[in-house]
């Protein structure tokens, strides 16, 4: 991320720009409700199309290569699917946190609490498992299905990795507005998690390997040898200014 901070700053910049859509333009259509409903649900679909085709383009940063700006255009051919999928069940899980689980309170009975608890446990578990979508579309699959499932596949099997890395992209979140959200911003939690989960494949890249290994106990130090040489180190003159390497 910090060898390519201008890459990641120039994405976010971007991404700021497509979220003043559905942030402050509602607002001034807010006379003609249909209109501004509209551009509101256009904005926020635009904003997951963006960041699809960003994900796809910091895949190379991730995989130690770079790309040009020219390749975030041609990822928006590819994008705006995924994008659109994962912009629906954004909206979904709004919802349900905004009508479904204050409707089933104010049944005020233990049904209703019931139900509220269900739906509020299911989005925790959606939440933390779609953090994913978007490396996992760009690394492993194309059908939508298959993704999904997926997502849930890698939360079950590695509950504590997914709550550690929604911990990580909440801090980096919170961080990031001491800079206006143009680093690390959302490109950088991006790419974190393409990386979290391009690490985490080697462990079933092993197990596939090893078939009768414990699952419990994964030699990482061994796995990441390659991953760790790669990285090599970093005088802070190197560190402060990488692009003078």
């Amino acid at each position: 991320m910090w060898d390519n901070l201008f890459r990641v700053a120039l994405l976010n910049l971007g991404f700021i720009a497509s979220a003043a859509i559905p942030i402050f333009i509602p607002a001034l259509l807010e006379a003609v409700p249909v209109l501004s409903i509209a551009v509101l649900s256009i904005g926020i679909l635009w904003c997951f199309i963006y960041l699809a085709a960003a994900a796809l383009c910091l895949k190379s940063v991730s995989d130690y290569g770079a790309f040009g700006f020219g390749d975030f255009f041609t990822q928006l051919k590819s994008a705006w699917i995924p994008g659109l999928v994962m912009g629906g069940l954004f909206c979904i899980l709004l919802i349900l946190l905004c009508v479904a689980i204050p409707f089933y309170l104010s049944m005020s009975s233990m049904i209703g609490l019931l139900l509220a608890a269900v739906i509020f446990w299911t989005m925790i578990v959606s939440v933390l498992s779609f953090q994913f979508f978007f490396p996992i579309r760009a690394r492993l699959d194309r059908n939508f299905l298959k993704i999904i499932k997926k997502c849930f596949l890698v939360f079950f099997d590695n509950p504590l990795f997914c709550i550690f890395s929604l911990i990580y992209c909440l801090i980096t979140l919170a961080l990031s507005t001491l800079l206006a959200f143009l680093f690390p911003g959302p490109a950088g939690m991006l790419l974190y998690l393409d990386e979290a989960l391009r690490l985490r494949l080697l462990k079933y890249d092993w197990l596939e390997a090893n078939p009768e290994a414990n699952r419990r106990k994964i030699p990482w130090d061994a796995l990441l040898i390659e991953e760790r040489e790669k990285t090599g180190t970093r005088s802070l003159r190197n560190f402060i200014f990488p692009w003078k390497d």
